[in-house]
């Protein structure tokens, strides 16, 4: 694998607020992909909250 293949992501949680290990987690894969010329993808869904009217 060359280091033109990495590709790493990122895919909080949508049910509720980013924590610090989220964060930890994100900044990590960033410089990972960042340090060997990859890809760094950040996913974020789309959900609808269902609330109680």
């Amino acid at each position: 694998m060359s280091q033109a293949d990495v590709r790493v992501r990122f895919a909080p949680s949508p049910t509720g607020p980013l924590h610090m290990g989220g964060v930890r987690t994100a900044l990590y894969n960033y410089l990972f992909a960042k340090h060997n010329k990859g890809t760094f993808i950040c996913y974020v869904s789309k959900t609808l909250i269902k609330t109680d009217t």
